[in-house]
């Protein structure tokens, strides 16, 4: 049974992190969004906000679950019994960053493989604080993010 996490802060989880999760979901028998709990990031959204977020937009996904962690993430996919870690990459700069954990993170848990995802096309701009940035001046974010996540983060910065 192939079991992969991907994992991130999500806040807020955009169209292109649904992409990968959805593309991840043929691929293996069960795909963990792995929502990470860490306060120093100063997140717009609640972790509990975060993950009803994305179970409500994941919902249609039946081998998607949704589980937050803090902490080492090679432990969490130890406790998890996952085999791989999805990562996304949109630039050659991430792919550099993301290769120097991933040799750091098969040194603690050398069981798990780091799989990269390239980014779709359509997606290769969009980061969560980009959208929270166009969302803060009032811009249109609905490209970028499901409906209803746009809705919660227009109503979160006050914008209607």
């Amino acid at each position: 049974m192939s079991r992969a996490i991907y994992p991130g802060t999500f806040d807020p989880l955009t169209r292109g992190h649904l992409d990968i999760i959805r593309r991840a979901s043929t691929i293996f028998d069960t795909v963990v969004v792995g929502l990470l709990n860490n306060s120093s990031k100063n997140p717009l959204f609640s972790l509990e906000e975060r993950m009803d977020m994305i179970k409500e937009v994941t919902a249609d996904i039946p081998n998607v679950e949704v589980i937050s962690f803090g902490g080492l993430l090679m432990h969490f996919a130890q406790e998890q019994k996952a085999n791989v870690i999805l990562r996304g990459i949109r630039t050659g700069g991430e792919f550099e960053f993301e290769l120097m954990n991933a040799h750091a993170n098969k040194k603690i848990a050398p069981e798990v493989e780091t799989l990269f995802f390239p980014c779709n096309i359509d997606y290769s701009c969009v980061s969560s604080s980009m959208v929270r940035d166009v969302a803060a001046f009032g811009g249109e974010i609905r490209d970028f993010v499901p409906d209803s996540i746009a809705e919660k983060l227009y109503k979160k910065i006050g914008i209607k």
